[in-house]
């Protein structure tokens, strides 16, 4: 997938589904950079920026925000990936199913009747899944939201005929290069670095305060003995399965914690 003079310039569509848009406004936010990636690419659809094309108009590259949690995201999602070469998700609710996932914990049917006077007439699945979960997803940008870096790197490599490589290694691994103090260790502060695969360049670390799980589970995680060292800080079980119910909470690692840190999970062990 190679742009020159002679050849249109590749076709990128941006597409929105169950999320607050935050991914997509940090593609606005990218700023002269933008104004750069505009030489090389066709920004076909992206509703932010008012551009809005067929779902089934064929691109070289679909970006994919935000969860399915809809029978209607079902089959937008399916037209567009029939009608994408490549097709990759950014942000903590298309690559886990988001902060939104909490709810695959509970009765949805009762929490609908407890909500909605008529809940009939609500169309929505039992579950806040990710992209991948539903059809083949060719590369996965984490975050909450996705890193502008990021996404720069990978439209340049997929330009280039090139895989996308993203680093999964641990926030603590960049407050090292930063030169940060361990905020797990200086302020015995229950900071989710050592679990956290980076990407945000550590950065609530760098202002004293820890992390959040935003860009998701890193490499080689054992969630087990890291959520018993939160409880040496002094976290009940159920604060440690907090702590890993956030914005990534469906994804498999982090589920799986949870499950085992909470009420009566725990004391089963």
């Amino acid at each position: 997938m190679n742009a020159s003079a002679n050849t249109p310039m590749p076709k990128v569509a941006i597409h929105k589904f169950a999320s607050c848009s935050g991914c997509q406004l940090a593609f606005v936010n990218m700023g002269t950079d933008l104004i750069e990636l505009t030489k090389l690419v066709d920004i076909v659809h992206m509703a932010e920026f008012g551009h809005v094309a067929p779902e089934d108009e064929p691109v070289d590259v679909a970006f994919i925000e935000g969860s399915i949690t809809t029978p209607h995201d079902v089959e937008r999602l399916l037209k567009i990936r029939a009608n994408s070469r490549y097709l990759l998700t950014m942000g903590a609710c298309a690559t886990s199913g988001g902060i939104q996932a909490l709810r695959n914990n509970a009765d949805t049917a009762e929490w609908m009747r407890s909500v909605y006077a008529k809940p009939e007439f609500i169309q929505s699945l039992s579950s806040s899944a990710a992209i991948a979960n539903h059809v083949k997803v060719d590369f996965e940008l984490w975050g909450c939201p996705v890193s502008v870096r990021q996404m720069l790197a990978a439209i340049r490599s997929l330009l280039f005929g090139v895989a996308p490589q993203i680093s999964r290694e641990k926030v603590c691994q960049e407050c090292k290069r930063r030169g940060n103090n361990c905020i797990l260790v200086t302020q015995g502060a229950p900071c989710m670095g050592p679990v956290t695969r980076t990407g945000c360049g550590a950065l609530c670390p760098s202002f004293g305060a820890p992390c959040y799980t935003c860009y998701g589970p890193a490499e080689n995680v054992n969630a087990q003995s890291f959520g018993m060292c939160l409880m040496g800080l002094g976290l009940s079980p159920e604060q440690v399965a907090r702590k890993f119910a956030s914005i990534n909470n469906a994804a498999p690692v982090f589920s799986e914690a949870t499950q085992l840190f909470s009420g009566s999970a725990w004391m089963e062990e």
